[in-house]
């Protein structure tokens, strides 16, 4: 018997990418229910008569609720009889973030906050929260208030677990083809016979596909402590690569360098100096196990040298970087992409 099984979950920002990605890996499993909290009823509409097409003998398992992470009582209203929360709802787009940061403080902290409560008070029993690279030394609005998001997560996890809930985050890099990802982007730009706008070329980021994403989770799910942060190892490659691999597979264009978006940093950190200090190498993964001491630094005392960070942060710099080819048969393992080329008719 799994522990899934006869067990609810609760996907918040469930309409999204990683939402969809989830359902296709849970619709058959022996969960009770799936309840799809977001605030987009057309989204919702869509997933529901997609559900229904597509998946009829699985569509009584899930249920649809209409909510906001920024009101508590909407998720209060979802939460009774929930057993487990992947927390997907946020404020994403670097830019978007930059130009509204408040909104991501709305989103990405307060709403955070109010999750982390309504759960305690209902008895969920274990809380993934998702986060990004960008929260590691962040320097834009998005990745400030992620980084946020995962203090809260941090501060709560004790009291959290005295009362029954583990509450663990999982960061992530790039999930590639998602929403705003830069990916569906230039395939639309190939198509409509418009060059490839590009950043810098020079830029790396992590490469992960959605199904690896769902996967850090459940990793995560399995193995986590209260407070612990849990992260994949993963490939990157430059944005440079990415598009000629892009090219490879649906046909030559121009490029256009457009520079540095606003927020934008030339690469992105998984671990931190301080945080790979304190990991565990987990094979595939790294654990960053929670800091357990109190406020009462008193009790703590050292001697000689201390060591405070490791030589150098976990970085889409220094981590496997993929040439052009590797980057198309990474490209490859996606859905979007094989669609994308099946419509084409490549």
């Amino acid at each position: 018997m799994s522990e899934f099984k006869d067990k609810t979950l609760l996907i918040t920002g469930g309409t999204g990418s990683f939402g969809h990605c989830v359902l296709d890996h849970f619709l058959d499993s022996d969960l009770k229910e799936i309840r799809i909290f977001s605030r987009d009823e057309k989204k919702q509409d869509d997933m529901r008569h997609e559900l229904q097409a597509f998946h009829p003998e699985h569509y009584s398992k899930v249920k649809f609720f209409i909510g906001d992470v920024r009101n508590i009582q909407s998720l209060r209203d979802c939460m009774p009889g929930v057993d487990y929360i992947f927390h997907a709802a946020a404020l994403k787009e670097v830019p978007s973030c930059e130009f509204f940061p408040m909104e991501a403080v709305r989103t990405n902290i307060e709403g955070t906050d109010n999750l982390i409560h309504a759960a305690v008070e209902n008895g969920v029993k274990h809380v993934i929260c998702l986060s990004t690279d960008k929260a590691a030394y962040p320097i834009n609005s998005m990745g400030i208030s992620k980084a946020m998001m995962e203090h809260i997560v941090y501060a709560n996890a004790r009291m959290a677990a005295e009362r029954g809930t583990i509450l663990n985050c999982t960061r992530y890099g790039n999930v590639m083809c998602s929403r705003g990802s830069v990916i569906p982007l230039f395939i639309n730009q190939i198509k409509n016979g418009h060059p490839i706008t590009i950043t810098d070329p020079n830029m790396t980021r992590f490469m992960m596909n959605l199904d690896e994403a769902v996967d850090l989770v459940m990793f995560a799910f399995t193995h986590g402590n209260p407070g612990d942060l849990f992260v994949q190892k993963a490939d990157a490659s430059t944005i440079g690569d990415l598009a000629t691999a892009v090219q490879q597979l649906f046909g030559e264009t121009d490029t256009k360098i457009i520079g540095s978006r606003h927020g934008e940093k030339l690469y992105e950190t998984l671990l931190t100096k301080e945080e790979r200090l304190r990991s565990e190498d987990m094979g595939n993964y790294y654990r960053v196990v929670a800091d357990a001491r109190d406020l009462n630094y008193d009790k703590f005392y050292v001697e000689g040298e201390v060591q405070t960070a490791a030589k150098e942060a976990y970085t889409s710099h220094n981590t496997t970087r993929l040439d052009v080819e590797g980057t198309v048969k990474k490209l490859l393992s996606t859905t979007y992409v094989q669609e994308e080329l099946a419509a084409m008719g490549k």
